[in-house]
């Protein structure tokens, strides 16, 4: 392959992975003001959010699954185009629900290409070291969106809302036109597991809506206790699907390399964090300090420029000491930062907050490229897709019931503050759990 081929491949994933992060973090400053215009309590903003990442988590097994199938470009340029079309109707949404019903769509569509540009980029680079680099380039794409998210969001919410959502329209192109000039994907021609495909549908849909439901409405809930039970009998059809079927969509022997266990636990723990702060903490300064977007915006954006800067110099940090210790130092770094935001007072200067949260804005390049990087040297190319489905489908899943569990410790005003400490001292038992697992990461590839 040509570097021209494979730097328009790398281009296009960095976009992709822009405009799918960057929908997930903008519309936090923004929920108030769709709140006021369209209506909804703190679930039906709680809904604006999750909808995307339900449907992210419940279709990224599929999606991975696909793209090795079909051929990782194909997958990628059918995503770009569902979630420009969705994006379109998010901006034009009359009520609630169909923004709702949009922010769905999206969410599906971000399945689609998010698995694909990791395996674009395990196609365009072979080389294990290049393929490392490249990967920090291509989180510097996540990393523009976060960064920019927030005061973005912010920013447009001046002039409307809805132009949050109509953003993705010329980004969305760009990629499309950087993609046709990538190298054409070779499909694998295996049989399609439909068992298996609908199975984990179902144990990831039913796993992650039981949850964002309990946040508002309690694990005693019928329709909860209803969503988890068909979680489990899902996922027990799924295992056994995988187990017997001849052509599974997810190998379970996947699994066998402890690479690839901890990576994916790592993403889950990584999104508990860097996806519950924002959401609890922008409530907290627009509900309880009275801020308005624009200024909500800005306070996340030590934060997240810190990760932006930083990101690009991962790889060649991870090459002088070593991913794992990488990734480790970015867990307890993130730890540190949300216990000491946790335990800030509620009347503590902004200036302090912003900079209590470049602590977990540091987690960001310190995590997730060393740690998708390992995952993708630790399989074959074969798997590529599959294995940044079920990486994705953790980080995902970690989103969503931060998000979820946040929001219901959130919705009773008498214990809005004790529920912002609960939920940000929560987010840092898990990353300080996670971050003594990521210890026993193995330094050597497993998979040549």
């Amino acid at each position: 392959m040509t570097d021209h081929r494979a730097r328009s491949a790398l281009l296009a994933s960095v976009l992709g992975f822009f405009v799918v992060t960057l929908d997930a973090v903008v519309v936090n400053v923004t929920l108030p003001t769709i709140g006021t215009e369209l209506g909804g309590g703190v679930t039906g903003l709680q809904w604006v959010v999750d909808g995307y990442t339900l449907m992210f988590a419940a279709l990224m097994l599929t999606a991975g699954s696909l793209s090795d199938r079909l051929g990782a470009r194909r997958a990628f340029g059918a995503g770009l185009v569902f979630f420009v079309l969705a994006s379109v109707g998010c901006g034009f949404a009359p009520t609630l629900g169909v923004l709702i019903a949009a922010r769905f769509l999206q969410g599906a569509a971000a399945a689609a290409i998010m698995p694909a540009s990791m395996a674009l980029i395990r196609q365009a680079y072979p080389e294990a070291r290049a393929r490392g680099r490249a990967v920090g380039i291509w989180a510097v794409g996540g990393a523009i969106a976060s960064s920019s998210g927030p005061v973005l969001g912010g920013v447009l919410t001046l002039v409307d809302w809805r132009l949050v959502f109509f953003i993705n329209v010329p980004v969305g192109v760009i990629a499309l036109l950087l993609l046709t000039r990538a190298r054409p994907s070779v499909p694998r021609k295996v049989a399609f597991d439909l068992t298996g495909q609908l199975t984990g549908v179902l144990a990831m849909g039913g796993l992650t809506f039981g949850a964002i439901r309990a946040g508002s409405e309690g694990f005693a809930d019928p329709v909860v206790l209803a969503a988890f039970v068909l979680a489990v009998l899902a996922l027990a059809g799924f295992i056994r699907a995988q187990r017997t079927g001849a052509h599974p969509m997810m190998p379970l022997d996947l699994f066998r390399s402890r690479t690839v266990v901890i990576t994916v636990v790592s993403g889950f723990a990584f999104m508990v964090g860097y996806y519950g702060l924002p959401f609890v903490i922008s409530l907290f300064l627009q509900q309880h300090r009275g801020l308005t977007a624009l200024h909500t915006g800005l306070v996340f954006l030590p934060m997240m420029l810190i990760g932006l800067l930083l990101t690009p110099f991962s790889a060649r940090l991870s090459e002088r000491i070593g991913r794992r210790t990488v990734i480790v130092a970015g867990l307890l770094l993130m730890t540190a930062g949300l216990a000491a935001v946790a335990l800030l007072p509620t009347s503590a200067p902004l200036w302090v907050l912003a900079l209590l949260m470049v602590l977990v804005g540091l987690a960001g390049p310190a995590v997730s490229p060393p740690a998708t990087a390992i995952l993708l040297d630790a399989v074959p190319q074969r798997q590529a897709g599959v294995a940044s489905g079920v990486f994705n489908t953790s980080r995902q899943i970690g989103g969503a019931l931060a998000v979820a569990a946040f929001g219901g410790l959130l919705t009773n005003p008498a214990t809005f503050v004790s529920g912002v400490r609960t939920s940000l001292l929560l987010a840092a038992a898990v990353a300080a759990a996670t971050g003594v697992l990521a210890l026993f990461l193995p330094t050597t590839k497993e998979v040549p």
